[in-house]
């Protein structure tokens, strides 16, 4: 039997929900960064907190604000942003909260004074005001019994993960007095608005995400004692080699915070003494004794890690001192880890008597032991298990993906084995469903399985969904290609989804642009303007693009073919000009790295769609080069267009963006500098990219669509404005802030840049500017110091100071 998961379209509100203002109560760590990316969205936003006693009675929320700007990774996607939120104090302000479509409260874990605080807002919350409690792990039914009950059906838990800009995840709770339109609604507004991946989770200790990613770090950090593995070693272990963040699992307490991991560890141990695993839920000595020293980790820089002078420490809980860090994994435990077929990876995990091999073993068959044991009280369906772990937590693969696709009745024998045997961390045995002879894992083409109602969960029909073309999945979902190939070759696949306009994704590595992307975007183009309304770039996952691909440029770089090479430039310009005069609206869709090329063919477009994570810069001098598909002339001419009679100091930054490579990290920071236009849609929702860029290039075509008229002519600052610039350069050359070779590169940037050897105010067209920029490209090419840059860049992926 098939149950269709889905919101009763009768509950929800027959008006459109328009959040308009909301309020955040408490500018700590976690308020003060959810009222920040409020305002990235464009949100207006109240944060309050306690009245200070000296001084500005907004002194608290203040600071915060101030601490906000300093913050790195910046929580703030534009650096306006902070100005839109509005301090607040409970004592003068709680008026305020009337005209707030959404109050978020995100003070600290007391139930108690969380409970003091809803009894003094309650009174002046508006009448259809969302009323949220963003807990960690608090029952949220039990905070519902402090509201009144004209509250109650507009209150639920909405539970952020941190940083809240950065991470997908936001897990909503409904209480049993939720109003089931008043969460779909919210839902709404997280997705769309705040771009997030929303899970419903039930009301239970720790919700999903870090009941089982807490319960994944303390298995860890058992097993690392059971089977001596150092952290260091661990870290190397249980990072990206297994899919998930480079801080695998000790780095992950350090950045999250030793007092505030083992608060989560105590929620579990108070409120959980019936769970099977209760005698893990206790926070190792050796943890509190680092927390009792004031050893909290990144915050106090000093916790598991610490750093000395350059050198690295890492804390050894057998003898209680800090040793040298830097020990990696076996390389025999590394290569099973390298092993493509699932299967096959963990057949020999298993069988292996090294240490780590066993170790690594025991923390997948715990996690899964745990997962399918609490699956029908935690969660609505596994896919909320492995949506909410790997948003939440940064694994690339969920941990019910990883069983099923490592083969499911096998690992489920191994782990009933290990558990008959007394290896696993519990005694209790797998439920009976995870041992069905003829189960083949709980994700499948119509739903995800739910084990309290053993049905299939189908995905959530809420209309908001309908934007994302191609949403996230889970292994086992049915997952066709989108769209119908109209055109493909080695470098691109171009598919319509019948809407008249042509999709362009390109299949190379990182989204490289080589020979193969070109040809297939020109060609792309060519069956745009014959048979479609318009062209989007669009990448199935990100980056959009890494640049042009100097991998393809090697044979000819080899064999000093600079004719090829040459032609090869002109034809990337080529496409990009193509891009800008086609007879077709282009639209890049961007998420992600939009580095060099990948850059300037998003300059070139009519319109860019910018994922709000977008991360752009032409970055071509970190290999010695300049910006060679448009780059320069397209930050020429637009400085030229922007010039109130002063060209160079309209150029001047967009010169200084180039030639310090500066990379832009947001789609809004993006527009701020130049790279993107101001005005061009920044979408929160990565999953809703395609859906706005499609909808911008069928307005644009409906609008009756016409080509920009090719510029005749636009004024340059010409060789007086190069020397003014190059003036500057000598003195960073001189003051040692640069080196030679970045002087001649950025010297070749400005000559570029201010239209080659003619007076200030010369009239040149777009091509001059091209051919400009092609020239100083092949001689910094051929210039043996940037060589030396591209060929450590293609080595070791790092960029070369020399």
């Amino acid at each position: 039997m098939i149950d269709e998961f889905q919101h009763n379209e009768e509950t929800m509100s027959q008006t459109k929900f328009n959040v308009r203002k909301v309020a955040v109560l408490g500018a700590g760590v976690m308020g003060a960064q959810i009222a920040a990316h409020l305002v990235n969205a464009k949100v207006p936003t109240i944060l309050f907190d306690l009245p200070a006693k000296e001084g500005n009675k907004n002194g608290i929320v203040l600071k915060a604000l101030d601490g906000l700007k300093k913050l790195k990774p910046s929580p703030l996607s534009n650096k306006d942003a902070v100005g839109y939120i509005e301090p607040a104090n409970y004592e003068d302000h709680l008026h305020l909260l009337k005209d707030c479509d959404i109050v978020i409260e995100a003070i600290a874990e007391r139930m108690d004074w969380k409970a003091d605080l809803y009894h003094k807002v309650a009174p002046h919350l508006g009448e259809h005001t969302i009323f949220a409690t963003n807990t960690s792990g608090l029952s949220i039914n039990k905070l519902a019994e402090s509201c009144p009950d004209s509250v109650r059906p507009r209150f639920c838990g909405v539970h952020f993960f941190n940083p809240p800009r950065y991470m997908h995840l936001v897990e909503i709770i409904p209480c049993v007095t939720s109003d089931a339109g008043i969460l779909d609604n919210l839902e709404r507004f997280l997705v769309t608005t705040l771009g997030k991946g929303v899970v419903r989770a039930k009301d239970t200790p720790n919700f999903v995400a870090n009941r089982i990613g807490v319960f994944s770090m303390l298995a860890t950090i058992a097993n690392a004692e059971k089977f001596g593995i150092r952290f260091d070693i661990v870290d190397d272990l249980t990072g990206p080699r297994l899919g998930r963040p480079k801080s695998a699992t000790f780095r992950t307490a350090d950045v999250v915070g030793l007092d505030t991991f083992s608060h989560v560890v105590k929620t579990m141990d108070d409120t959980l003494p019936g769970d099977p695993w209760h005698g893990l839920f206790k926070s190792p000595e050796w943890l509190q004794k680092l927390i009792a020293a004031g050893a909290l980790g990144a915050k106090s820089k000093v916790g598991i890690y610490k750093k000395d002078g350059k050198k690295m420490f890492v804390f050894d809980a057998a003898s209680g001192e800090y040793v040298g860090a830097g020990q990696k994994g076996d390389d025999a435990v590394k290569d099973i880890l390298k092993i493509a077929d699932p299967a096959e990876k963990f057949r020999q995990l298993r069988a292996s008597e090294h240490p780590q091999a066993q170790f690594l073993w025991a923390c997948f068959r715990d996690v899964f032991h745990y997962i399918s044991y609490h699956l029908a009280d935690i969660a609505n369906c596994a896919r909320d298990v492995d949506f909410a772990i790997r948003w939440g937590f940064g694994w690339s693969v969920g941990p019910f993906e990883t069983w099923q696709a490592a083969g499911w009745q096998q690992l489920a024998q191994w782990i009933d084995e290990d558990i008959k045997a007394g290896k696993t961390l519990s005694a209790a045995a797998l439920p009976d469903w995870a041992l069905q002879a003829d189960r083949a894992g709980v994700h499948f083409a119509n739903g995800s399985y739910n084990a309290a109602g053993q049905t299939l969960i189908g995905r959530s029909t809420l209309d908001v969904y309908q934007r994302q073309l191609a949403p996230a999945r889970v292994l086992g979902e049915a997952v066709a290609p989108l769209g119908e190939t109209v055109f493909e070759n080695d470098g691109v696949r171009a598919f319509t989804t019948g809407d008249d306009i042509l999709v362009v994704s390109f299949k190379s590595k990182a989204h490289a642009i080589g020979p193969e992307v070109i040809d297939g975007l020109n060609k792309s183009l060519d069956i745009a303007e014959d048979r479609f309304k318009g062209l989007v770039i669009w990448q199935t996952e990100e980056p959009f693009s890494v640049g042009a691909d100097l991998q393809s440029m090697l044979p000819a770089f080899m064999t000093g073919d600079w004719a090829a090479i040459d032609a090869t430039v002109r034809r990337f310009q080529d496409t990009s000009m193509r891009l800008r005069y086609s007879q077709v609206p282009t639209v890049a869709a961007t998420q992600g790295y939009v580095f060099g090329g990948g850059c300037e063919f998003a300059m070139h477009c009519d319109k860019t769609v910018a994922a709000l994570e977008s991360y752009v810069g032409l970055v071509e001098v970190g290999v010695g080069l300049l910006p060679g598909g448009g780059g320069c002339k397209e930050f020429a001419l637009r400085a030229a267009q922007e010039a109130k009679g002063d060209v160079l100091a309209a150029l001047k930054d967009y010169f200084m963006a180039v030639a310090t490579a500066k990379v832009a990290t947001s789609g809004q920071e993006a527009q701020e500098i130049g790279f993107f236009r101001k005005g061009d849609p920044v979408v929160f929702n990565a999953y809703e990219l395609l859906y706005v860029a499609k909808q911008q290039a069928l307005a644009m075509a409906e609008s009756g669509y016409r080509p920009p008229l090719k510029v005749k002519g636009f004024p340059v600052a010409g060789r007086s404005g190069a020397a003014s610039i190059k003036g500057s350069l000598i003195n960073m050359l001189e003051g040692h802030f640069i080196s030679q070779h970045d002087f001649f590169i950025a010297s070749q940037i400005a000559d570029v840049m201010t239209g080659g050897d003619v007076e200030a105010g010369t009239l040149v067209n777009e091509q001059w500017i091209l051919d400009l920029e092609r020239k100083a490209f092949m001689t910094l090419l051929q210039n043996s110091k940037t060589q030396d840059r591209i060929a450590n860049m293609l080595t070791t992926g790092k960029p070369l100071r020399n």
